[in-house]
């Protein structure tokens, strides 16, 4: 079960009984929908803190949900989160292969292609029209764009960095190879934006990266498997991207497809700037004879 399949059922375990909550549990109810991200992280007693309710209240709260306790919740989420990694995943078999009794090695890569087919079938039914339009205009109109995104996200945040800054000025990586995150946070400005990419497996600093951002004044847009999020909640548009199946490792063909399709929409709606753009750097790459065909 993916993240996002683990966060939609507790979703739903909580919205189906939360008519028939008292007060105190809609407290905490409200806490665990609004940080469902980060539950992992905390205790039983500041869960109860941050809802205002007693340390029994929030004890008889996860009973009523069918757990033993707190910890019981806590570690049956936790299960069900690392049966996603790789090596459970591998652990479990993956995708019928050759190895397995498939007919052939290349039947196995034309059932992973077929997979990643449907992933960019179903990509423009995951992608809301207006959130698509707000960042659009975000990332054609920002004084300037910071992309950021760790671990599996990192690829994902590069390609769109080095697309993006092909056709409009001021693009830059915030986490880059010199680890000077704190330095570029600091350049952040109310006339900024930050794409922000947020695929599983987690890193724990993107919540805080995000926070800074938004504290000095820049609009965030996300691109996420999971828009139910605290990270979500802090963004002006959520770009929901899946990417996750029964293979050892997650699929990034349609983030990489939907990062292409906004790198290539912000050159049209900015066609005369990005053309004046792209040829002076054309122009640099004839004068450097960098490129193969250029010298």
């Amino acid at each position: 079960m993916s993240t996002h399949e683990v966060l939609e059922a507790l979703e739903a375990r909580i919205r189906q009984r939360y008519g028939d909550l008292s007060a105190a549990d809609r407290k905490l109810a409200d806490v665990l929908l609004a940080r469902q991200r980060e539950l992992l992280s905390y205790s039983a007693t500041e869960l109860a803190g941050l809802a205002g309710v007693s340390k029994a209240s929030a004890a008889r709260f996860f009973r009523r949900l069918g757990y033993a306790d707190f910890s019981a919740f806590r570690q049956n989420l936790r299960d069900q989160v690392s049966a996603r990694s790789p090596l459970r995943q591998l652990e479990r078999g993956g995708p019928p292969s050759a190895a397995r009794g498939a007919p052939s090695a290349r039947s196995g890569l034309a059932a992973h292609v077929e997979r990643d087919a449907l992933r960019l079938a179903a990509l423009p039914e995951q992608v809301g029209e207006r959130a698509l339009g707000a960042a659009l205009d975000a990332l054609a109109e920002a004084r300037r764009v910071w992309v950021v995104g760790y671990r599996n996200s990192y690829l994902v945040a590069m390609h769109a960095c080095a697309l993006l800054s092909q056709g409009r000025p001021d693009v830059a990586m915030l986490n880059d190879a010199a680890g000077q995150d704190a330095e570029r946070i600091a350049e952040i400005e109310p006339r900024d934006v930050l794409l922000a990419v947020d695929f599983r497996r987690r890193a724990q600093r993107l919540p805080a990266v995000v926070g800074l951002a938004r504290e000095a004044g820049a609009g965030c847009i996300l691109l996420t498997d999971t828009p139910v999020s605290t990270l979500a909640a802090e963004a002006d548009a959520v770009l929901g991207c899946a990417h996750q199946g029964e293979q050892v490792f997650d699929s990034y063909v349609a983030a990489v497809s939907l990062v292409n399709y906004l790198a290539t929409a912000v050159v049209t709606r900015t066609r005369k700037r990005a053309r004046a753009r792209m040829q002076r750097i054309e122009r640099a790459h004839a004068v450097l004879a960098d490129l193969e065909g250029l010298a």
